[in-house]
């Protein structure tokens, strides 16, 4: 369905009249765009399956296009790497726009849990883990790799989202494609939180969803993000270039 995505196309895309794309990197963990007006935005980037060494038909074309072009690929309904450059652009358009309100607490305390509370991760964020497990909650995560070992099996993850009091999702989900399939799956948490550098810090589009908080990150210097970018490096790289920012969607 990629409702959220094809939202966050119709609320950007007046914003894109007359600008052009500067500059695009898919790196090996993450995708970086830069517009022609100086603003840049990043999201995953994810495995892929490309039968050849062609990983990205439109490779080689997409410098100079209109940023409305690379915005829209954000609703492809087939390829997971369409939708990273999509978001990645979508991500640098809304760093060009006014900044919305912001939360000023750290979003995870902002939540108070408690033992009482039943959390679902989506995604495997190390650092928030260890904080969660400090406050002796119950927490279930569910991750697609099976790396680590204290995640549930795929079978148990619609009981986790179906019980938890917070749920905390991972902003990857709208490049695998998996975002609607995870908030209909819910079922009445207090706090639902989409997290990670991929999120779109943009409250207006996650109205009337079970989203309640949307934790992402705003580039700061976006040249040295394509730097690392293209050089393979990930969140814990890029983040001196990065402001993490929270908004309320309501």
């Amino acid at each position: 369905m990629l409702t959220v995505q094809k939202r966050l196309i119709d609320f950007l895309l007046p914003h894109t009249k007359h600008v052009t794309i500067s500059d695009v990197r898919i790196g090996l963990g993450y995708t970086a765009v830069k517009l022609g007006s100086g603003h840049g935005g990043v999201a995953w980037t994810p495995n892929s399956l490309a039968p050849s060494c062609t990983y990205f038909e439109s490779a080689g074309t997409l410098i100079g296009r209109p940023v409305k072009e690379l915005l829209t690929m954000l609703g492809n309904e087939v390829s997971d790497l369409t939708r990273a450059v999509g978001l990645a652009t979508a991500n640098a358009v809304l760093a060009s726009l006014p900044s919305p309100p912001t939360l000023k607490e750290e979003v995870i305390e902002s939540l108070h849990i408690t033992h009482n509370d039943r959390v679902a991760m989506v995604g495997y964020f190390g650092p928030v883990i260890v904080q969660l497990r400090k406050t002796g909650c119950q927490l279930d995560i569910l991750e697609l790799n099976n790396n680590h070992s204290d995640t549930l099996p795929p079978e148990k993850a619609g009981g986790a989202l179906l019980a938890c009091t917070v749920a905390i999702i991972t902003g990857t989900t709208l490049i695998n494609g998996t975002f609607d399939g995870l908030i209909a799956g819910l079922g009445e948490p207090r706090a639902v939180v989409v997290l990670g550098p991929s999120s779109p810090l943009c409250g207006d589009v996650f109205q009337d969803t079970k989203i309640t908080h949307v934790a992402g990150s705003r580039v700061r210097n976006t040249d040295a993000i394509l730097r690392i970018v293209s050089e393979g490096g990930g969140t814990m790289l890029m983040k001196r270039y990065l402001d993490f920012e929270t908004v309320l969607t309501r």
